[in-house]
């Protein structure tokens, strides 16, 4: 190959400009590369194979993926084993860790930040935490059921219950999300077991689903065709400043994304869930053959359904449910999309880890009741540059991370809950008004 060097054992020596061609695209489609630790692996084959999802791991090819490798892995000594098939070379000697676009001092300061998280134990999860997160769910369960049970099936008990099962819902959102983040046991496949039990029988949704699209958005963060969390836009919202002004100079319009943040409020947080999600969980379990999860989320529905049935009958029951999905669905959303619609939203432009994830997400201030509403998801930042770090600690990161954030002159942001809200509406309403001035006058 051109520009690669021969070293001992048949190993070669390549320069970035060679791995950076091979990204799937371009003069070399066929071909998949990526860096860790110096060494380059070729995963051209291995992509379709990967735990973890293939396009995860492809959005990596032509990069360096040495800071998601250590964020997203547990046992990273079993894996590399695993990897060693897909070593074909090493960076040259001239080369420098990193492709020269990042900045050489942040990445070194923030790898020296997670060796400290590391010694500070702060990777370590408190079990008592989680056994308790779960014994709530279980017991708010419980409660919906004995107020159906003892005060009827009249309006008020229904609409209680239907409250108390929401939060239950959103509660286990919450739970799950720490299992699928290899958060609260020290060996992988036990998150997993547990993972499919919370999703699949507490929620009704298959882990393989979760997997597929929330890795992706870690691994990039607000990055169009890159994280599925934006694949909103173009067809239903216009997201980001940069990509708002393109789609207006394109002369591009699904939607009068001018009133986007007007119909938000009708396609958004009541819909998500009752009107997409819960068809498209099992199409995509049946599509994908995930028939491990689909008995997990069938045994949800056998057993909320013969819960309610006997009191409520087939329609109150269906009411019942759909009710649930709808209050789940408004707490998601608005708690999901707080931390990264206001935020920087562009094409992937191969940053460094700490600054790709700074510019995509936000913080809302920590207290009891936003702990809990969010899951701790109001340290979103935190969440996002150490994902299986265990959530209750991410208040004891923070000022590490303000620090470090502060010493290279990147914004922290941190907003109150309500703030937090008002901005997905404000940044909605100024996409689409940078939307409609591009499309009109340029």
């Amino acid at each position: 190959m051109e520009g690669s060097e021969p070293v001992r054992g048949g190993m070669r020596r390549f320069t970035w400009e060679e791995i950076g061609q091979r990204n799937g695209r371009g003069p070399a489609p066929q071909e998949r590369w990526l860096v860790i630790d110096r060494k380059v692996y070729d995963i051209s084959h291995f992509y379709r194979r990967h735990p973890g999802g293939s396009r995860v791991i492809s959005h990596y090819a032509g990069q360096d993926a040495t800071d998601p490798f250590i964020a997203f892995h547990l046992d990273k000594a079993l894996v590399r084993k695993y990897m060693n098939p897909l070593l074909i070379g090493e960076l040259a000697p001239d080369q420098p860790s990193f492709e020269p676009s990042k900045n050489k001092k942040l990445v070194e300061d923030f790898r020296e930040l997670r060796a400290t998280v590391g010694r500070m134990g702060l990777l370590q999860p408190n079990h008592a935490f989680f056994i308790l997160c779960l014994c709530h769910i279980l017991m708010l369960d419980v409660a919906a059921w004995l107020i159906i049970w003892y005060f009827g099936a009249s309006l008020v008990p229904f609409l209680f219950s239907a409250v108390l099962l929401g939060t239950v819902q959103a509660q286990a959102g919450w739970l799950q999300h720490d299992f699928g983040h290899l958060s609260v046991f020290s060996k992988s496949r036990w998150n997993h077991w547990v993972h499919k039990f919370v999703i699949g029988h507490l929620k009704g949704a298959p882990a393989s689903w979760w997997n597929h699209l929330h890795f992706q958005h870690h691994a990039k963060p607000n990055c169009f065709r890159k994280d599925p969390d934006v694949n909103m836009h173009p067809l239903f919202f216009a997201l980001g400043k940069t990509l708002s002004v393109e789609l207006g100079v394109q002369k591009k319009k699904f939607m009068p994304y001018n009133h986007q943040h007007k119909y938000f409020f009708i396609i958004g947080p009541p819909a998500l869930v009752p009107l997409y999600f819960q068809w498209y969980i099992f199409y995509f379990a049946v599509q994908r053959k995930q028939w491990v999860d689909l008995a997990w989320m069938l045994s949800f529905y056998i057993r909320f359904f013969l819960t309610y049935l006997p009191f409520l009958g087939v329609k109150g029951t269906l009411g019942l449910h759909l009710l649930v999905r709808f209050i789940e669905s408004n707490w998601f959303v608005w708690v999901t999309q707080m931390n990264h619609i206001p935020m920087h939203i562009d094409y992937d432009k191969n940053v460094d880890w700490f600054s790709t994830q700074l510019q995509a997400t936000c913080n809302v201030r920590q207290s009891l009741f936003n702990d809990w509403f969010s899951g701790h998801l109001n340290f979103q930042i935190e969440h996002h540059l150490f994902p299986t770090m265990p959530r209750h600690n991410y208040r004891k990161v923070a000022p590490l991370v303000k620090s470090l954030c502060a010493k290279h002159g990147i914004e922290y942001q941190c907003k109150p809950l309500l703030t937090a809200f008002a901005d997905i509406v404000h940044s909605l309403k100024d996409s689409g008004e940078l939307w409609l001035d591009a499309y009109l006058h340029k």
